[in-house]
Protein backbone atom coordinates (compact mmCIF):
# COMPACT_ATOMS: atom_id res chain seq x y z
CA UNK A 1 0.00 0.00 0.00
CA UNK A 2 1.34 3.78 -1.48
CA UNK A 3 -0.07 6.97 -0.39
CA UNK A 4 -0.76 8.41 -4.30
CA UNK A 5 -1.78 12.31 -5.06
CA UNK A 6 -4.13 11.53 -8.61
CA UNK A 7 -4.56 13.73 -11.46
CA UNK A 8 -6.67 13.08 -14.25
CA UNK A 9 -7.78 14.08 -17.80
CA UNK A 10 -9.78 11.75 -20.00
CA UNK A 11 -10.40 8.16 -18.49
CA UNK A 12 -10.41 10.10 -14.70
CA UNK A 13 -10.94 13.25 -13.15
CA UNK A 14 -8.58 15.56 -12.28
CA UNK A 15 -8.15 15.92 -8.91
CA UNK A 16 -5.76 16.05 -5.87
CA UNK A 17 -6.35 13.73 -3.50
CA UNK A 18 -4.38 11.17 -0.77
CA UNK A 19 -5.82 7.78 -0.50
CA UNK A 20 -4.19 4.44 -0.14
CA UNK A 21 -4.35 1.78 -3.60
CA UNK A 22 -2.51 -1.63 -4.30
CA UNK A 23 -0.16 -0.64 -7.10
CA UNK A 24 -2.12 -3.57 -8.68
CA UNK A 25 -4.74 -1.50 -9.56
CA UNK A 26 -3.31 1.44 -9.99
CA UNK A 27 -1.39 0.05 -12.91
CA UNK A 28 -4.98 -0.30 -14.76
CA UNK A 29 -6.32 2.53 -14.28
CA UNK A 30 -6.24 4.82 -17.21
CA UNK A 31 -6.00 9.03 -17.15
CA UNK A 32 -3.43 10.56 -14.98
CA UNK A 33 -1.50 9.56 -12.00
CA UNK A 34 0.43 11.38 -9.93
CA UNK A 35 3.22 10.13 -7.61
CA UNK A 36 5.60 12.37 -5.59
CA UNK A 37 8.03 10.80 -3.29
CA UNK A 38 6.76 13.25 -0.29
CA UNK A 39 4.04 14.71 0.45
CA UNK A 40 6.59 18.03 0.77
CA UNK A 41 6.35 18.08 -3.36
CA UNK A 42 2.86 19.13 -3.31
CA UNK A 43 2.89 21.37 -1.00
CA UNK A 44 5.70 23.50 -2.44
CA UNK A 45 4.16 22.98 -5.47
CA UNK A 46 0.87 24.77 -4.56
CA UNK A 47 3.06 27.30 -3.36
CA UNK A 48 3.83 27.98 -7.12
CA UNK A 49 0.31 28.71 -7.94
CA UNK A 50 1.10 32.80 -6.11
CA UNK A 51 4.67 33.37 -7.65
CA UNK A 52 5.24 36.51 -9.28
CA UNK A 53 6.55 36.52 -13.12
CA UNK A 54 10.28 38.21 -13.55
CA UNK A 55 8.86 39.42 -16.76
CA UNK A 56 5.97 41.45 -16.57
CA UNK A 57 6.42 42.70 -20.07
CA UNK A 58 6.48 39.71 -21.39
CA UNK A 59 3.70 38.10 -18.98
CA UNK A 60 0.60 40.11 -18.12
CA UNK A 61 -2.33 38.82 -15.91
CA UNK A 62 -5.64 40.20 -17.30
CA UNK A 63 -7.94 37.84 -14.95
CA UNK A 64 -7.57 36.70 -11.87
CA UNK A 65 -9.32 35.13 -8.77
CA UNK A 66 -11.03 32.20 -11.47
CA UNK A 67 -12.03 28.49 -10.37
CA UNK A 68 -10.09 26.02 -12.21
CA UNK A 69 -9.85 27.80 -15.36
CA UNK A 70 -9.90 25.19 -18.82
CA UNK A 71 -10.22 26.62 -22.48
CA UNK A 72 -10.30 29.93 -23.59
CA UNK A 73 -11.85 31.37 -26.50
CA UNK A 74 -12.46 35.07 -28.90
CA UNK A 75 -15.66 35.99 -29.76
CA UNK A 76 -16.19 37.44 -33.00
CA UNK A 77 -16.50 41.03 -31.05
CA UNK A 78 -12.97 40.31 -29.75
CA UNK A 79 -14.40 39.30 -26.26
CA UNK A 80 -12.63 36.90 -24.05
CA UNK A 81 -14.41 33.89 -22.77
CA UNK A 82 -13.39 31.56 -19.79
CA UNK A 83 -14.54 28.34 -18.93
CA UNK A 84 -14.51 27.51 -15.29
CA UNK A 85 -15.03 24.16 -13.89
CA UNK A 86 -16.02 25.40 -10.87
CA UNK A 87 -14.91 23.68 -7.23
CA UNK A 88 -17.57 21.51 -7.12
CA UNK A 89 -20.31 21.71 -4.17
CA UNK A 90 -22.43 20.25 -1.09
CA UNK A 91 -23.56 17.38 -3.31
CA UNK A 92 -25.50 14.89 -4.35
CA UNK A 93 -21.97 13.10 -3.80
CA UNK A 94 -20.32 10.12 -5.60
CA UNK A 95 -17.61 7.54 -5.83
CA UNK A 96 -15.21 8.47 -8.08
CA UNK A 97 -12.08 6.28 -9.67
CA UNK A 98 -10.32 8.48 -6.75
CA UNK A 99 -12.53 8.95 -4.30
CA UNK A 100 -15.52 10.85 -3.49
CA UNK A 101 -16.91 13.67 -5.37
CA UNK A 102 -19.75 16.23 -4.95
CA UNK A 103 -22.15 17.50 -7.19
CA UNK A 104 -22.43 22.38 -7.08
CA UNK A 105 -23.34 24.72 -9.57
CA UNK A 106 -20.35 26.28 -9.32
CA UNK A 107 -19.11 26.17 -13.13
CA UNK A 108 -19.22 29.22 -14.84
CA UNK A 109 -18.47 31.20 -17.98
CA UNK A 110 -16.35 34.27 -17.49
CA UNK A 111 -16.39 37.43 -19.86
CA UNK A 112 -13.54 39.36 -19.89
CA UNK A 113 -13.28 42.66 -21.58
CA UNK A 114 -9.30 43.94 -22.41
CA UNK A 115 -10.25 47.34 -23.45
CA UNK A 116 -12.10 47.93 -19.84
CA UNK A 117 -10.20 45.79 -17.67
CA UNK A 118 -12.88 43.97 -16.12
CA UNK A 119 -14.17 40.35 -16.08
CA UNK A 120 -17.66 39.17 -15.36
CA UNK A 121 -19.70 36.08 -15.39
CA UNK A 122 -21.35 35.41 -18.58
CA UNK A 123 -23.18 32.49 -16.86
CA UNK A 124 -23.45 31.26 -13.74
CA UNK A 125 -24.79 27.75 -12.15
CA UNK A 126 -23.02 25.30 -14.77
CA UNK A 127 -22.40 21.70 -13.65
CA UNK A 128 -19.48 20.99 -11.45
CA UNK A 129 -17.61 18.00 -9.63
CA UNK A 130 -14.81 18.01 -7.05
CA UNK A 131 -13.43 16.30 -3.86
CA UNK A 132 -12.82 18.35 -0.65
CA UNK A 133 -11.36 21.46 -1.21
CA UNK A 134 -12.36 22.22 -4.84
CA UNK A 135 -9.01 21.54 -6.39
CA UNK A 136 -9.09 19.92 -9.78
CA UNK A 137 -12.71 20.15 -10.31
CA UNK A 138 -14.58 18.59 -13.36
CA UNK A 139 -16.86 20.59 -14.94
CA UNK A 140 -17.36 23.25 -18.36
CA UNK A 141 -13.96 22.55 -20.12
CA UNK A 142 -13.87 24.41 -23.31
CA UNK A 143 -15.35 26.90 -25.56
CA UNK A 144 -15.66 27.86 -29.29
CA UNK A 145 -17.27 30.55 -30.89
CA UNK A 146 -19.14 29.77 -34.17
CA UNK A 147 -20.29 33.39 -35.03
CA UNK A 148 -21.69 36.47 -33.16
CA UNK A 149 -24.27 34.35 -31.11
CA UNK A 150 -23.41 31.03 -30.75
CA UNK A 151 -20.33 29.63 -28.24
CA UNK A 152 -20.06 25.63 -27.64
CA UNK A 153 -18.88 24.62 -24.16
CA UNK A 154 -18.03 21.02 -23.37
CA UNK A 155 -18.88 19.58 -20.07
CA UNK A 156 -16.70 16.80 -18.75
CA UNK A 157 -17.42 14.02 -16.38
CA UNK A 158 -14.56 11.56 -16.11
CA UNK A 159 -16.15 8.04 -15.77
CA UNK A 160 -18.60 5.19 -17.04
CA UNK A 161 -21.16 7.31 -18.29
CA UNK A 162 -24.00 5.90 -16.25
CA UNK A 163 -22.48 6.90 -13.30
CA UNK A 164 -24.25 9.98 -13.86
CA UNK A 165 -27.25 8.59 -12.22
CA UNK A 166 -24.97 9.10 -9.18
CA UNK A 167 -25.81 12.62 -9.01
CA UNK A 168 -29.49 12.83 -9.12
CA UNK A 169 -31.11 14.65 -11.16
CA UNK A 170 -27.99 17.06 -11.64
CA UNK A 171 -26.27 14.42 -13.14
CA UNK A 172 -27.85 14.57 -16.53
CA UNK A 173 -26.15 17.65 -17.46
CA UNK A 174 -22.41 16.30 -16.85
CA UNK A 175 -20.92 14.81 -20.39
CA UNK A 176 -22.80 16.90 -22.50
CA UNK A 177 -22.00 19.38 -25.05
CA UNK A 178 -23.55 22.74 -24.32
CA UNK A 179 -24.32 26.32 -26.72
CA UNK A 180 -24.36 29.51 -24.81
CA UNK A 181 -25.98 32.61 -27.03
CA UNK A 182 -24.48 36.28 -26.68
CA UNK A 183 -27.42 37.06 -24.07
CA UNK A 184 -26.40 34.14 -21.85
CA UNK A 185 -28.82 31.80 -22.08
CA UNK A 186 -27.45 28.09 -21.89
CA UNK A 187 -28.78 24.64 -22.84
CA UNK A 188 -27.49 21.40 -23.85
CA UNK A 189 -27.63 20.15 -27.19
CA UNK A 190 -26.17 16.93 -27.75
CA UNK A 191 -25.38 14.02 -24.98
CA UNK A 192 -21.98 13.00 -25.43
CA UNK A 193 -21.97 10.39 -22.51
CA UNK A 194 -24.92 8.69 -23.68
CA UNK A 195 -23.30 8.55 -27.28
CA UNK A 196 -20.24 6.77 -25.58
CA UNK A 197 -22.65 4.16 -23.30
CA UNK A 198 -24.47 3.35 -26.43
CA UNK A 199 -22.05 3.41 -29.24
CA UNK A 200 -18.42 3.21 -27.69
CA UNK A 201 -16.61 3.60 -30.76
CA UNK A 202 -13.30 2.42 -29.72
CA UNK A 203 -14.50 -1.18 -28.31
CA UNK A 204 -12.45 -0.05 -24.87
CA UNK A 205 -14.40 0.33 -21.56
CA UNK A 206 -16.95 3.08 -21.67
CA UNK A 207 -15.99 5.96 -20.20
CA UNK A 208 -16.75 9.83 -20.76
CA UNK A 209 -15.11 13.05 -20.40
CA UNK A 210 -15.48 15.27 -23.16
CA UNK A 211 -12.92 17.84 -23.42
CA UNK A 212 -11.74 20.35 -26.10
CA UNK A 213 -14.19 21.61 -28.63
CA UNK A 214 -13.87 23.49 -32.23
CA UNK A 215 -17.16 25.16 -33.38
CA UNK A 216 -17.31 25.17 -37.22
CA UNK A 217 -20.13 26.22 -39.73
CA UNK A 218 -23.03 23.75 -39.24
CA UNK A 219 -21.27 21.36 -36.92
CA UNK A 220 -18.65 21.08 -33.69
CA UNK A 221 -15.71 18.56 -33.14
CA UNK A 222 -15.52 17.18 -30.09
CA UNK A 223 -12.66 15.20 -28.31
CA UNK A 224 -13.96 13.07 -25.94
CA UNK A 225 -10.57 12.41 -23.47
CA UNK A 226 -12.07 9.33 -21.57
CA UNK A 227 -13.72 7.72 -24.63
CA UNK A 228 -10.27 8.16 -26.65
CA UNK A 229 -12.83 9.49 -29.77
CA UNK A 230 -12.57 12.47 -32.30
CA UNK A 231 -16.15 13.34 -32.23
CA UNK A 232 -18.68 15.50 -34.98
CA UNK A 233 -21.42 16.85 -33.85
CA UNK A 234 -24.42 18.02 -36.55
CA UNK A 235 -26.31 21.15 -36.49
CA UNK A 236 -29.43 18.53 -34.84
CA UNK A 237 -27.38 17.10 -32.61
CA UNK A 238 -26.44 14.60 -34.20
CA UNK A 239 -22.56 12.49 -33.45
CA UNK A 240 -20.59 10.22 -35.64
CA UNK A 241 -17.01 9.81 -34.65
CA UNK A 242 -14.05 11.21 -36.96
CA UNK A 243 -11.27 8.86 -35.46
CA UNK A 244 -10.41 6.68 -32.49
CA UNK A 245 -7.27 6.20 -30.67
CA UNK A 246 -7.61 2.90 -29.15
CA UNK A 247 -5.21 1.79 -26.88
CA UNK A 248 -2.63 -0.87 -28.16
CA UNK A 249 -1.83 -3.48 -25.37
CA UNK A 250 0.74 -2.83 -23.02
CA UNK A 251 0.97 0.69 -23.90
CA UNK A 252 0.32 3.88 -22.04
CA UNK A 253 -3.76 5.40 -22.77
CA UNK A 254 -3.52 7.93 -25.73
CA UNK A 255 -5.63 10.41 -23.45
CA UNK A 256 -6.77 13.02 -26.48
CA UNK A 257 -7.61 16.37 -25.30
CA UNK A 258 -7.73 19.48 -27.87
CA UNK A 259 -7.97 19.81 -31.07
CA UNK A 260 -7.93 22.60 -33.49
CA UNK A 261 -7.99 23.27 -37.11
CA UNK A 262 -4.78 23.20 -39.26
CA UNK A 263 -4.11 25.35 -42.17
CA UNK A 264 -4.90 22.58 -44.67
CA UNK A 265 -8.19 21.76 -42.94
CA UNK A 266 -7.40 18.97 -41.24
CA UNK A 267 -8.18 18.77 -37.34
CA UNK A 268 -5.05 18.29 -35.51
CA UNK A 269 -5.76 16.46 -31.71
CA UNK A 270 -3.26 17.16 -28.92
CA UNK A 271 -2.49 14.19 -26.94
CA UNK A 272 -1.76 14.07 -22.92
CA UNK A 273 -0.69 10.44 -22.57
CA UNK A 274 -2.13 8.15 -19.62
CA UNK A 275 0.24 6.48 -16.92
CA UNK A 276 3.20 6.38 -16.46
CA UNK A 277 3.20 9.55 -18.56
CA UNK A 278 6.84 9.27 -20.21
CA UNK A 279 7.98 12.97 -20.58
CA UNK A 280 8.56 13.50 -24.26
CA UNK A 281 5.83 10.67 -25.26
CA UNK A 282 3.05 12.72 -26.15
CA UNK A 283 1.84 14.02 -30.22
CA UNK A 284 0.04 15.36 -32.11
CA UNK A 285 -1.97 14.02 -34.52
CA UNK A 286 -3.25 14.87 -37.70
CA UNK A 287 -6.86 13.53 -38.85
CA UNK A 288 -8.58 14.36 -42.13
CA UNK A 289 -11.31 16.79 -42.35
CA UNK A 290 -13.66 13.79 -43.19
CA UNK A 291 -12.37 11.48 -41.10
CA UNK A 292 -10.03 8.81 -40.97
CA UNK A 293 -6.81 7.29 -38.87
CA UNK A 294 -5.06 9.94 -37.34
CA UNK A 295 -1.14 10.35 -37.95
CA UNK A 296 1.60 11.56 -35.66
CA UNK A 297 2.07 14.98 -37.19
CA UNK A 298 4.54 16.28 -34.30
CA UNK A 299 5.96 13.99 -31.49
CA UNK A 300 8.44 14.51 -28.41
CA UNK A 301 6.04 16.50 -26.10
CA UNK A 302 4.39 16.02 -22.69
CA UNK A 303 1.62 15.97 -21.14
CA UNK A 304 -0.03 18.57 -23.88
CA UNK A 305 -3.60 20.16 -22.58
CA UNK A 306 -4.19 22.37 -25.56
CA UNK A 307 -2.96 23.87 -29.12
CA UNK A 308 -3.16 26.61 -31.09
CA UNK A 309 -2.30 27.21 -34.48
CA UNK A 310 -0.79 30.97 -34.70
CA UNK A 311 -1.71 33.32 -38.34
CA UNK A 312 1.60 32.20 -39.70
CA UNK A 313 0.59 28.63 -39.17
CA UNK A 314 3.37 28.17 -36.48
CA UNK A 315 1.40 25.78 -33.96
CA UNK A 316 1.22 26.77 -30.60
CA UNK A 317 1.71 23.95 -28.12
CA UNK A 318 0.70 23.74 -24.37
CA UNK A 319 1.71 21.81 -22.13
CA UNK A 320 -0.03 20.80 -18.66
CA UNK A 321 3.51 19.73 -17.21
CA UNK A 322 6.87 19.85 -19.06
CA UNK A 323 8.55 17.55 -16.86
CA UNK A 324 6.22 14.67 -16.56
CA UNK A 325 3.24 14.40 -13.99
CA UNK A 326 5.05 11.61 -11.90
CA UNK A 327 7.75 14.10 -10.89
CA UNK A 328 4.92 16.10 -8.61
CA UNK A 329 5.90 19.15 -10.99
CA UNK A 330 3.33 21.56 -12.37
CA UNK A 331 5.74 23.98 -14.48
CA UNK A 332 3.84 24.16 -17.84
CA UNK A 333 5.43 24.90 -20.69
CA UNK A 334 4.12 26.64 -23.93
CA UNK A 335 5.94 25.68 -27.44
CA UNK A 336 6.11 27.75 -30.77
CA UNK A 337 6.60 24.72 -33.19
CA UNK A 338 7.49 27.09 -36.82
CA UNK A 339 6.40 25.97 -40.34
CA UNK A 340 9.86 25.07 -40.80
CA UNK A 341 9.50 22.61 -37.40
CA UNK A 342 11.81 24.67 -35.26
CA UNK A 343 10.84 24.53 -32.10
CA UNK A 344 10.80 27.61 -29.25
CA UNK A 345 9.85 28.19 -25.63
CA UNK A 346 7.93 30.77 -24.55
CA UNK A 347 9.00 32.55 -20.99
CA UNK A 348 10.37 28.91 -19.86
CA UNK A 349 9.57 28.25 -16.05
CA UNK A 350 7.49 30.92 -15.94
CA UNK A 351 3.64 28.67 -16.49
CA UNK A 352 1.96 26.86 -13.45
CA UNK A 353 -0.49 23.81 -14.52
CA UNK A 354 -1.66 25.60 -17.70
CA UNK A 355 -5.08 24.72 -18.89
CA UNK A 356 -6.26 26.58 -22.53
CA UNK A 357 -4.21 28.65 -24.97
CA UNK A 358 -6.05 30.98 -27.80
CA UNK A 359 -4.54 33.75 -30.53
CA UNK A 360 -6.13 37.36 -29.66
CA UNK A 361 -7.11 39.18 -32.26
CA UNK A 362 -4.30 41.63 -31.00
CA UNK A 363 -1.72 39.21 -31.99
CA UNK A 364 -0.91 38.15 -28.31
CA UNK A 365 -0.93 34.64 -26.75
CA UNK A 366 -3.69 34.21 -23.98
CA UNK A 367 -3.25 31.32 -21.44
CA UNK A 368 -4.97 30.13 -18.72
CA UNK A 369 -2.93 29.22 -15.58
CA UNK A 370 -2.89 27.85 -11.87
CA UNK A 371 -5.92 25.72 -13.80
CA UNK A 372 -6.46 23.33 -11.35
CA UNK A 373 -6.55 25.36 -8.29
CA UNK A 374 -9.93 27.12 -7.18
CA UNK A 375 -9.64 30.80 -6.61
CA UNK A 376 -6.31 31.15 -8.03
CA UNK A 377 -6.52 30.84 -11.79
CA UNK A 378 -5.06 33.25 -13.83
CA UNK A 379 -5.55 34.37 -17.86
CA UNK A 380 -2.34 35.83 -18.72
CA UNK A 381 -1.13 37.38 -22.12
CA UNK A 382 1.98 36.92 -23.80
CA UNK A 383 3.85 38.03 -26.59
CA UNK A 384 4.16 35.55 -28.90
Amino acid sequence: MVIFILITVGKQKIHFLIFYIPKEKYMRKKGLVLLPSVLLILALTLGMATTVFADPTSFETVASGLNNPRGLAFSPNGDLYVAEAGFGGEGPCGPGPEGERCYGPSGSITLIDLDKGTQEYAVMGLPSLAGEGGAAAIGPHDISFQGTVNAYITIGFGGEPHDRDLFGEAGADLAQLARMTASGNFWNVSDLGTYEADENPTGDEKDTNPYGVLALPGKQVVVDAGGNVLLEVDANGAIKPLATFPNAVGTPDVVPTAVALGPDGAYYVAQLTGFPFIPGSANVFRVPAEGGDPVVFESGFTNIIDIEFGPDGSLYVLELSKNGLLTGDFTGALIRVAPDGSRTELGAGELFAPGGVAFGPDGMLYVTNNSILPGLGQVLRIQP
